[in-house]
């Protein structure tokens, strides 16, 4: 049998974990030489008989003398920079490279285990682990009736496992497709087979149906995330984005009201700043319904949005993309060398959804602090590598051109609405101005209208509708934003933009 003369990165209780299971499990080939880590007070003694051989600027040098053919890193906690950095140090050496998940990974029951895989993007962009609130948060979820709505989706599913964990008295995931609540159903039976879990088949723009949904199970908390956010076939299709984002929000946020909903959690988007196509401008709106909402709940409730980026892995989003164009050998296809994106596991975004949302004031609109934002073509360029491919020679990175409604650059806040809160160091407070000069009832009603009307008439009027109700969105073709505009500015004159604080590092 080939045996693989492997070091471990990581002398902690996940290093030891890999050597047991190396050690058990000898049809895999592996045997251990050493251990590696940072740590002064571990070098040169015996773990479990394995040497700790040095640190992890030693690598390449121990690899040599070695004769190393693999390298595991056991460092789950570990933030995407050091897995970055590692990564860097150890690709000119041609050893494989193994990792290990994650403890976002960890939900329910089980048992963490040292599962060998290869390392994935999302292990070069996770961050340090959310610390979450367990004692407040269990106060608020425990023994509750939780609804869900897009409980198929991404994120509905995420937050379903993650509430899971808190031993509510039932989850009822609430979606329009049977299908993908018959993936989430599956999935969250498999972690927690004992939780209460009900599913309801409901389309949101159908009020009379939420009536009856809300009636029969009587939920005390919302999470609301069903949503169309897809940007390009929003813009050619708005009415159907009014139709679902605003006024399927507005059914949600009614029915709410009118059971009881002590906890109102809407699920909002970066693009919601300074607009500049259909999707920004609706869920805009939608906080601004949620934010009224929240001057009518009873006081001791709470109504709120949380707002976020771009989630790696999240349906439609741009890994897994990534990842089928790879599988079929290219083009890797970016539409413009310039774009960056905030980005986040979808772990970590629901996490931060539970603190801000469960725990967060009446009425606030919430940011959630994603780092700094990442290259488009950088992450391309990462996930290529990750699969053995070099940029340009193994695989071509085409560049297609910015999306009608795409900005280059996303922002977190307008001017002057960025503030720390207590919620979570993670959190940041928007405060949203009111929308425009028309009234937003009389606006509303106006817009229910358009959204029905004839091809012809009902893009233009719905466009100028969104436009009175929410002043900053700036319907256009290709949209900079104005980070995007200075960032640009800056870049032609030699000096690049700082970040503003809450959007990332300062």
């Amino acid at each position: 049998m080939i045996h693989h003369r492997t070091l471990v990165v990581g002398a902690g209780r996940a290093g030891l974990l890999v050597s047991q299971e190396l050690s058990r499990h000898l049809e895999l080939g592996s045997r251990i030489v050493g251990f590696i880590d940072d740590a002064l007070e571990k070098q040169g003694i015996r773990i479990q008989g394995i040497p700790v051989l040095g640190t992890s600027q030693q690598l390449p040098q121990l690899i040599k003398e070695e004769g190393i053919t693999q390298v595991i890193l056991a460092i789950p906690s570990a933030p995407g920079h050091a897995i970055r950095s590692l990564n860097d140090v150890l690709r000119p050496t041609e050893v494989s490279i193994k990792t290990v998940p994650g403890i976002y990974d960890l939900l329910g029951p089980r048992n963490w285990r040292p599962e060998l895989r290869n390392i994935s993007i999302e292990d070069l962009l996770r961050r340090a682990p959310v610390q979450l609130d367990q004692s407040s948060l269990s106060l608020v979820l425990e023994d509750e009736i939780l609804l869900i709505t897009g409980g198929g989706g991404s994120i509905g599913s995420e937050i379903a496992r993650q509430v899971a964990t808190f031993k509510p008295a039932r989850i009822v995931l609430l979606g329009r497709g049977e299908n993908s609540l018959w993936e989430s159903e599956r999935a969250l039976r498999a972690i927690y087979p004992t939780q209460p879990l009900s599913l309801e088949l409901c389309d949101i723009r159908n009020p009379h149906r939420l009536a009856q949904v809300f009636d029969r199970w009587k939920p005390g908390v919302v999470f609301h995330a069903a949503a169309h956010k897809h940007v390009p076939y929003l813009e050619v299709h708005p009415g159907e984005a009014v139709e679902n984002n605003i006024f399927g929000t507005r059914n949600v946020v009614e029915a709410s009201l009118a059971s009881g909903v002590h906890s109102f959690v809407n699920i909002s988007t970066d693009k919601a700043v300074n607009p500049t196509n259909v999707l920004g401008a609706t869920k805009r709106v939608a906080e601004h319904l949620v934010t009224a909402a929240s001057s009518r709940a009873p006081e001791g409730t709470r109504y709120v949005s949380v707002r976020f980026g771009n989630v790696l892995g999240s349906r439609g989003s741009v890994i897994p993309i990534f990842r089928e164009q790879i599988r079929l050998g290219g083009p890797i296809t970016v539409t413009d060398p310039e774009m960056t994106r905030y980005f986040m596991t979808i772990p970590e975004a629901s996490q931060l959804v539970l603190q801000a949302g469960v725990l967060g004031a009446n009425g606030q609109v919430y940011v959630l602090d994603m780092g700094e934002p990442v290259r488009i073509v950088d992450l391309a360029e990462d996930m290529a590598r990750l699969s053995g491919l070099t940029p340009g020679q193994d695989i071509e990175i085409q560049f297609t051109g910015i999306r009608p409604g795409e900005k280059l650059y996303e922002e977190l806040f307008t001017d002057g609405e960025r503030a720390r809160t207590d919620v979570h160091p993670k959190v940041f407070e928007a405060s949203p101005s009111p929308g425009g000069a028309c009234d937003f009832d009389v606006c509303l009603h106006a817009l229910q209208g358009a959204a029905i009307l004839p091809d012809g008439r009902r893009q233009k009027e719905v466009l100028r509708l969104l436009k009175e109700i929410i002043p900053t969105y700036t319907p256009s073709p290709i949209g900079l934003g104005r980070f995007g505009e200075e960032f640009l500015r800056r870049k032609r004159s030699g000096s690049y933009p700082v970040y503003t604080e809450g959007a990332g590092k300062g």
